[in-house]
């Protein structure tokens, strides 16, 4: 015990000298050591309830993926990347890494958490389309499921303006509470709250990226929209953290007396920075990519109509009956009966435009 006692007092006055360690013993801290880069890599803790779930969602995920393919059907290889290696990965490092070891320490590791848990996980889970592979899977359960996000309801609760007022109430909610320092001693609701930060990024993700069947097909002009108020409501959160004057959990980080790091004022400015720009740096790629699908949108659109109009067009210079079932006027050529209206041009049936332009 005694060798242990120098041992363990050595590395203490090296990694904090002498007034660090005197201050410990002063204060009486017994949390994790001073956060170093290394020991942001080295520092993990075990979360048995997180495994569990993250066991049975991959575990799940992969069998289902390993079924379908034996019926012959294909699965895209990218698709168990984002779900397992990208979404359940993040979710790993939220709750078991340096994040989870900190959190109950210093404010911004759980600021990064919150970013992973509430953008980063939800986004990479929905990539991996889970809703279409359990209707693959499992048909007749698949097609209730498809009936249930269909529903009214579903619609409802799937609101862009709602979602979106979820994913950044939640967290601030949270944080300007005292919702934020109750967990650090219950872990019932630890775990509920890393699942409760899930589900409105899950919801938002999922609506917007339609890639899985969802209650609603909103036209990613709106999608844009949506995801420029998140970027906004990101920034607000994070500079609402930075602006605040009576300091997070003030009460339980002082009784704390962490001997080392920054400040609870500086801390908390680090944390809400944190929240501001990882939030954007996550919002702005979506919001990019919602650019680009809105883009090939419009294009395959552009090629539908052409394609229509040009099959159109053959059929009245060939003199058969037009796809109405009206037949072009007897007696008459083909070229002259098309001739006073004359081709119309790709716009003029898409409802988009026939209200905004006219011939001349």
């Amino acid at each position: 015990m005694e060798r242990g006692s120098v041992s363990g007092m050595r590395i203490a006055l090296a990694t904090a000298g002498a007034p660090g360690l005197a201050r410990a013993l002063m204060s009486g801290y017994h949390g994790p050591p001073k956060l170093t880069f290394t020991r942001g890599l080295t520092e993990w803790t075990l979360d048995p309830w997180m495994l569990v779930l993250i066991v049975l969602l991959g575990g799940g995920y992969l069998a289902g993926v390993r079924r379908i393919r034996a019926r012959g059907a294909d699965w895209p290889v990218a698709r168990p990347i984002w779900f397992c290696g990208l979404g359940l990965g993040f979710l790993v490092i939220a709750t078991m890494s340096w994040t989870a070891v900190y959190q109950s320490v210093l404010l911004y590791p759980r600021a990064v958490q919150t970013v992973l848990l509430v953008l980063v996980v939800p986004l990479f889970l929905a990539l991996g389309r889970p809703v279409t592979l359990v209707c693959a899977v499992f048909p007749r359960a698949g097609a209730r499921l498809e009936a249930v996000i269909g529903s009214r309801a579903a619609r409802i609760l799937t609101f862009p303006a709602f979602t979106t007022l979820a994913l950044v109430a939640v967290p601030f909610v949270m944080y300007f509470t005292s919702w934020y320092t109750a967990v650090f001693h219950s872990s019932t609701l630890r775990e509920l709250t890393y699942l409760i930060l899930m589900v409105p990024g899950y919801l938002f993700f999922w609506t917007l990226l339609r890639v899985d069947p969802v209650p609603k097909k909103y036209p990613y002009a709106v999608s844009m929209w949506i995801t420029g108020a998140e970027i906004i409501g990101d920034a607000f959160f994070g500079i609402a953290v930075i602006a605040d004057q009576n300091l997070i959990g003030h009460a339980y980080f002082h009784a704390l007396a962490r001997p080392w790091g920054p400040t609870l004022a500086t801390d908390e400015v680090i944390a809400g920075g944190i929240l501001w720009i990882l939030g954007d740096l996550v919002g702005l790629p979506f919001l990019a990519a919602q650019l680009i699908h809105l883009m090939r949108e419009d294009e395959s659109d552009a090629a539908r109509i052409d394609a229509e109009l040009d099959a159109q067009q053959a059929v009245v210079l060939s003199g058969e009956p037009v796809p109405s079932g009206e037949p072009v006027p007897l007696g008459e050529p083909a070229e002259v009966a098309a001739e006073p209206e004359g081709p119309k041009l790709w716009w003029e049936d898409d409802p988009r435009f026939t209200g905004r332009f006219k011939r001349t």
